[in-house]
């Protein structure tokens, strides 16, 4: 038989999969995968179906809809007081995380490293690895996740490429500070480092802290890819929609490759989100409607043996702790409280590359109230150990 030598041969079915299965089976209250349970607004779906009807079915020019990427630079200069050109830095994209790779394909060549902080996302160092790159881990400092300077400047060498970062961070829901921002400044300055920039989740942060995006910077921005996410913006996360945002010459070499991978992004969807994004509430009003989300988890779970190092300051992703419960290692405790206690949520561990395990597990709370509260007297059934 013919074989295929793997390209990833350490990965196989994600974690994420494995516990929405898991729930499935035992019909467990799925807290594991990142997608809310509540509908969509209906003025986008709306719009997305007349769109259909007035015959937008056929192929979209490949950069994107000219009015969805107007309606974004638009967006981005209210939110960040930056001027981007909507025509020659703003690409369309089907999802967040193909945004990711196709910037990292477009300038990573074999043997180049690149930075990243971990617990991370679970498709950065995959992507690298497609392309030829070394993953350079730099862990986060527990217990509160934040960026540990030193750390990532010994990892920087004369091979660093880039660094991705990621804020509000997927799974620690630590938030950047503009301090944060002025050291990864001072870091990139001067060097041929280029900055991957995830902020899918650039509306949902809490207690009045501040998104601080790339954009605001423009000595960072000069040197950025950044990343977008329709679906984590409108709940839409089935769509797979989102788009990049870079410097007229890296988006040169970033649209080189996306005509070889998609060509363009649905049609209907396009104009419908170019239409919904004149409402400004539908996302500014986000983070407070995912702040009372989280104080509703925090508030139901405060009699469970959970450990809360900290509430979470962005993202809609919860840390606890389950030290006084379980000594299990994170993934057969997660598995364990699916099948025995009915909630799946996902072990921390499969954020890090080499399987670190701090005996956290994560929760989406980004859910119905009726399903935040059914799964919180599932939790109050657990005891001490």
């Amino acid at each position: 038989m013919l074989s295929i030598t793997s390209k990833l041969p350490k990965v196989g079915t994600t974690i994420f999969t494995v516990m929405s299965a898991l729930a499935k089976e035992h019909q467990a209250i799925n807290l594991s995968q990142g997608f809310p349970d509540f509908p969509i607004s209906n003025d986008l779906i709306g719009d997305t179906y007349e769109a259909m009807r007035a015959g937008h079915n056929q192929y979209a020019p490949m950069p994107g809809l000219p009015e969805l990427r107007q309606a974004i630079a638009q967006k981005v200069n209210h939110l960040y007081k930056s001027s981007i050109n909507p025509d020659t830095e703003v690409t369309i994209t089907p999802g967040a995380t193909y945004g990711i790779y196709t910037a990292l394909t477009c300038f990573l060549n074999p043997g180049d490293e690149v930075i990243v902080l971990e617990p991370a996302y679970d498709s950065y160092i995959p992507n690298i690895e497609l392309n030829g790159g070394i993953a350079v881990c730099v862990p986060l400092k527990f217990p509160d996740y934040s960026v540990d300077w030193d750390a990532v400047k010994h990892a920087i060498t004369p091979k660093t490429r880039s660094i991705i970062i990621n804020s509000p961070h997927n799974p620690t829901g630590y938030v950047w500070t503009s301090e944060d921002m002025k050291m990864l400044d001072e870091l990139t300055r001067n060097t041929d480092i280029i900055i991957i920039s995830d902020e899918v989740y650039e509306h949902i942060t809490f207690d009045a802290m501040p998104h601080e995006s790339i954009l605001k910077y423009p000595s960072l921005f000069a040197r950025s890819f950044v990343i977008y996410s329709f679906g984590k913006v409108f709940h839409t996360t089935g769509w797979k929609m989102g788009y990049c945002i870079a410097p007229e010459p890296f988006m040169q070499e970033f649209r080189k490759v996306h005509q070889f991978l998609s060509f363009s992004t649905n049609t209907p969807m396009q104009v419908g989100l170019s239409r919904y994004l004149q409402n400004e509430q539908a996302y500014l009003s986000l983070p407070a409607f995912f702040e009372e989300k989280r104080n509703l988890f925090l508030d139901l779970i405060k009699d469970t043996p959970f450990t809360l190092h900290a509430p979470t300051k962005g993202s809609y992703f919860q840390l606890l702790g389950y030290d006084k419960i379980s000594a299990l290692p994170d993934k057969e405790f997660a598995i364990w409280l699916t099948r025995e206690i009915g909630v799946a949520c996902i072990p921390v561990s499969a954020f890090n590359h080499d399987g670190k395990d701090d005996h956290l597990v994560r929760f989406c709370f980004a859910k119905q109230d009726e399903t935040l509260i059914a799964a919180a007297e599932r939790l109050k059934k657990l005891t001490m150990k």
